[in-house]
């Protein structure tokens, strides 16, 4: 027994255990002080959060504000009335427009033919239409003349001519042939629709000369075969004739 107890030190370090079981319990009250502080500083956060959230209201319910927002609302109100308004107005000029297209589709004698095509009383002198055919026949007289007059507008219209210059080459025999009497002899060529314009003597070579003249003439009426065919009449003093230029006018 000696033995064991000299072994056993429980109960020669019996003050320091009790001095760690007064620092266990000193630690174990401070921790609830802790976290009492703890909550009580939660609770100061919360109130701070509630009263910043009053103040928040409070400034949006300045009058200020709310003056604006008002106006805005009026403001709002009122554009919406004039849309209101101008989709009433674009409506009823629809229904306007669509009742006069209908009326113009509709064939004219179809409101007769509509009145005649149901149950006609013999002794109700009401429902008889007895100046609807004068009617359509003012209105068929009324387009025949509208088309008479067109047609005759029309007529009076002068009808576009297609014109053309032509610059002729006449060719003599030799440098002994008289111009001036090849010039007459070409000029003396005559049609409807042929206008002879002005004329040069041009030196071909040797002392020869070509007489180059223009004319105007109407397509229909007269062509380049014809003036050749005419002009090479005069054997006399005209060799050959070719077109230089061709233009449409």
């Amino acid at each position: 027994i000696i033995d064991f107890l000299a072994k056993e030190k429980i109960w020669f370090d019996k003050p320091r255990y009790d001095e760690a079981e007064r620092r266990f319990y000193e630690q174990k009250n401070g921790g609830a002080d802790v976290g009492a502080n703890a909550i009580l500083q939660d609770i100061a956060r919360a109130r701070e959060n509630i009263q910043k959230s009053l103040a928040g209201n409070a400034a949006s319910n300045n009058p200020a504000d709310q003056g604006e927002l008002i106006s805005r609302i009026k403001s709002l109100e009122l554009e919406n009335r004039s849309l209101h308004k101008v989709v009433d107005d674009l409506r009823a000029a629809l229904s306007r427009l669509e009742c006069r297209v209908a009326v113009l589709e509709k064939p004219p004698g179809s409101a007769v033919q509509q009145k005649n095509s149901g149950p006609v009383k013999e002794d109700d002198d009401d429902d008889i239409d007895l100046f609807g055919s004068d009617e359509d026949e003012e209105a068929d007289k009324l387009k025949e003349q509208r088309l008479k007059e067109y047609a005759e507008k029309k007529a009076k219209k002068p009808a576009l001519i297609a014109k053309s210059s032509i610059l002729l080459d006449v060719k003599p025999w030799d440098d002994e042939t008289d111009m001036a009497k090849l010039e007459e002899c070409v000029r003396s060529v005559q049609a409807d629709g042929l206008l002879w314009g002005a004329s040069k003597l041009v030196p071909v070579g040797y002392g020869i000369k070509k007489l180059q003249i223009s004319c105007v003439v109407e397509d229909d009426k007269v062509g380049t075969d014809l003036l050749e065919e005419e002009i090479t009449k005069f054997e006399d003093f005209v060799q050959s004739v070719d077109v230089a230029a061709f233009n449409k006018i």
